[in-house]
């Protein structure tokens, strides 16, 4: 969508206090978020022309704000209203649409203070994105078992959305090597985490599972297990080890990026003839069906990209 001269096309963002095209959004290379990786984040997606469960996103967003002690230059309501924005200037009806936070720039120059710092707000709308290909989920995706450890939870709270990925990056990496489509992680103990963006499901003997520690409380985890319970499915938050996953009869992935996500082999064990299974496959039906049906939908209102743009239209 062009707007104001500008061509929204390719997505939108709000950066620096106004909305620009997102290929022009810039960051300083002195923002504390980018040389130190001390900002947070999180991603909602947009489907059909609706945010899902904008509000579960946007709480889990303050939870992460407060436990990185950040503060954006904007409250809930003006956040919100920005993420909408962005979606409506680039006219984009399913797209991956993030907020984040960074520390900033010190106000005295070489300070080492956080408190010096003022924190920053920027937001985007991209069109849609998918962790694990569409492609792939069709066949069932193949998973690496990392031989790199999760960094620990009591250095790196993984509930708090973080882009400290050198761990996720080093078995992605690996994964690829082993001709895997991505990469699940274990924890220094042995216990299952998470992989690249996204959290783990297995089902055994029609229980589903997902792992209870190292890994992201993610919205997609949560809206499978209302799923399994509306369904009277069994499901449960336990420990996971990798004899779990080598023993399970089916494996999914979930991710705000792509929904529910079949895996047909991990760490060389082949499950459901190699497909997807009955389980994965069912919920992943019911999570798009409902989307459909206006499941914890906040429709965009694609008419404010035509207010002034800038600042003072928030």
């Amino acid at each position: 969508m062009t707007t104001g001269g500008q061509d929204f096309s390719g997505g939108a963002a709000f950066v620096g206090g106004a909305y620009v095209p997102a290929s022009e959004a810039r960051i300083s290379v002195l923002d504390w978020g980018f040389t130190r990786s001390d900002v947070t984040y999180d991603v909602v997606h947009v489907r059909d022309g609706g945010f899902f469960r904008l509000a579960d996103h946007l709480d889990r967003f303050e939870r992460s704000l407060a436990a990185m002690r950040l503060a954006p230059p904007h409250d809930r309501a003006g956040i919100a209203t920005i993420v909408a924005r962005c979606v409506a200037l680039s006219g984009l009806r399913d797209a991956y649409v993030a907020m984040i936070c960074t520390r900033g720039r010190p106000r005295v120059f070489g300070s080492r203070r956080p408190a010096d710092c003022d924190n920053a707000f920027v937001a985007y709308a991209i069109p849609w994105i998918d962790v694990i290909p569409p492609a792939v989920q069709e066949r069932g995706a193949h998973l690496h078992i990392a031989s790199i450890p999760r960094v620990g939870a009591a250095s790196v709270d993984p509930t708090v959305k973080n882009y400290q990925w050198g761990d996720l990056t080093r078995g992605l990496l690996e994964a690829h090597d082993q001709g895997a489509d991505t990469a699940v992680l274990l924890d220094a103990e042995g216990f299952v985490t998470e992989g690249p963006g996204f959290n783990v499901f297995t089902v055994r003997d029609g229980v589903v599972s997902t792992p209870d520690r190292g890994s992201l409380e993610g919205i997609t985890r949560w809206s499978v297990l209302e799923l399994c319970e509306e369904i009277g499915l069994p499901a449960r938050i336990a420990p996971l080890r990798r004899e779990d996953l080598l023993q399970a009869d089916e494996m999914f992935c979930t991710t705000t990026a792509g929904g529910v996500m079949p895996v047909s082999r991990v760490g060389g064990h082949i499950m459901a003839n190699d497909r997807p299974g009955p389980v994965s496959t069912r919920l992943k039906s019911l999570y798009w069906e409902k989307h459909a049906a206006g499941w914890h939908r906040t429709p965009v209102n694609y008419a404010d990209a035509d207010h002034p743009l800038g600042a003072a239209a928030i």
